[in-house]
């Protein structure tokens, strides 16, 4: 795996927490999931970690993610990068290309977060 294989931010140490509804949301677990919402905030990371997630055999190559907008691929490039900074992605070169990958796990801490119980 190439330098890019990591996240700059480990999501995996955040605490698992209660949805927000139910219980206030510590400080600290606050500071470290804020930046994946954050990231997701933007229509185009929010349709490329789709794209991802979604993607068969569970990864996605940036060569089938550029063609589905009218960006620029430094662009494309630069929300990626923004996905993987904060931490919901893994990539992966391999030769000329770079593969994308979800992070299951933080994308539960980020539903259980939202998730309403009404009962």
């Amino acid at each position: 795996m190439s330098k890019q294989a990591g996240p700059l931010v480990d999501l995996t140490a955040a605490p698992c927490c209660p949805p927000l509804a139910r219980q206030r949301v510590p400080g600290e677990t606050a500071a470290v999931l804020a930046p994946a919402f954050k990231a997701l905030g933007d229509p185009v990371r929010l349709q490329l970690m789709s794209m991802i997630a979604s993607a068969e055999g569970g990864e996605a190559c940036v060569c089938d993610l550029t063609p589905a907008f009218d960006l620029t691929g430094p662009t494309i490039s630069h929300h990626l990068r923004t996905l993987r900074e904060a931490g919901l992605v893994d990539a992966e070169r391999r030769g000329t290309w770079i593969y994308y990958r979800a992070r299951p796990q933080i994308l539960r801490q980020l539903s259980a977060l939202l998730s309403i119980d009404l009962s």
